[in-house]
């Protein structure tokens, strides 16, 4: 039987970050949380479908021109 619990990760994230994800959540009708769960999803579903490696300049932060 699969554990189909959900697991509580502290996050930080920057107000910029923030701010991008939650408008981007209310134009998809999803909460903040729920936009952050299907964007890891879709990363991880993305990765398991082409098998390459996570690129190397993931590190850096993201510049925003908001």
């Amino acid at each position: 039987m699969a554990d189909n619990s959900k697991k509580q990760v502290p996050l930080r994230l920057s107000a910029k970050l923030y701010s991008a994800i939650a408008a981007w959540a209310e134009d998809d009708f999803r909460s903040v949380n729920g936009q952050i769960e299907y964007l890891l999803t879709e990363c991880v579903r993305q990765r398991k479908k082409n098998g390459r490696p996570v690129p190397h300049n993931l590190d850096e932060p993201p510049e925003f021109d908001i």
